[in-house]
């Protein structure tokens, strides 16, 4: 039914009868307590509803559904209603190098509600997955499940494509966005201000204040400021650093100012954010 997690890929059903079996596999936290895992995970609904709080946020998927989670989103299923579902999920290093650059510009990523066609070949693809993986004594056991997999990995990406707008229809100031929140997911503890971003852009910090707010809304001290906070509550709620760890490991040696910061832009401070997570 599953393939040992210790290959780095793992595949498999599950149903409201197994559930309380999935929190206990190995390689697998309990699935009810907040966590981060070290793969990618992916999640089609076939039947009933499934909840799940992801970075804070609560989701529901739909039958016909499916959703990607991010390595580093912290996430807990909360309820699993009458449900059956397929999860695959996969390590860094057996992903496709292409399709571990998609993923890190889909996420976060929200719930993609699948047109029939689109739903039932992946369906297929994750049967043949699910096949593949209780062929344990197959010669090339590890090569097939790793190109069967990513072939589906390949299926979720391009349908969350379709629904995105393409890069030729994108004006200006959501190209440049699209560049400085890449820029952003990669650099925000080193990087803290608007200029930085700009000088990596090449453009003045006017001018990219102006096209990230034409596109998004908000300014680029906005986002940036939002990206570290989440950084910050995704620790607070996945380790047991205290509230200044957390402050000199997102790049503030100046704890009073990142407390002030954590507070104006979560509406409590860290420790209540900590508290009533935990509860």
């Amino acid at each position: 039914m599953i393939a040992d997690f210790g290959t780095g890929i793992f595949v498999g059903r599950m149903t409201k009868e197994d559930f309380h079996l999935y929190e206990q596999l190995e390689g697998f936290d309990n699935i009810k307590q907040s966590h981060r895992d070290e793969y990618h995970l992916f999640f089609l609904q076939e039947k009933g509803t499934t909840t799940i709080e992801i970075d804070f946020q609560k989701h529901t998927i739909k039958p016909g559904s499916v959703i990607f989670i991010h390595q580093n989103q912290v996430h807990r299923t909360l309820s699993f209603k009458n449900a059956t579902a397929s999860i695959w999920a996969m390590s860094n290093e057996n992903l496709n190098a292409e399709y571990l650059h998609l993923l890190e510009q889909i996420a976060p990523a929200k719930p993609l509600p699948l047109k029939q066609e689109a739903f039932s070949i992946i369906s297929e693809a994750v049967s043949l997955c699910t096949k593949l993986s209780e062929r344990k004594n197959e010669k090339l056991y590890h090569s097939l499940l790793n190109g069967s997999c990513n072939t589906l990995i390949g299926l979720v990406i391009s349908q969350y494509l379709v629904q995105s707008k393409p890069l030729d229809k994108l004006s200006r100031f959501e190209i440049i966005t699209k560049a400085f929140k890449e820029l952003l997911e990669r650099n925000f503890i080193t990087a803290k201000s608007p200029t930085e971003y700009a000088q990596q852009l090449n453009i003045s910090s006017p001018y990219l204040n102006e096209c990230v707010k034409n596109a998004t809304g908000h300014s680029v001290s906005h986002h940036i400021q939002q990206r570290i906070i989440l950084e910050a509550k995704r620790l607070l709620y996945h380790s047991d650093k205290s509230v200044k760890e957390i402050a000199t490991e997102l790049g503030y040696d100046d704890y009073p100012y990142f407390s002030r910061l954590f507070t104006k832009v979560a509406g409590m401070t860290a420790l209540a954010f900590r508290n009533k997570n935990l509860e």
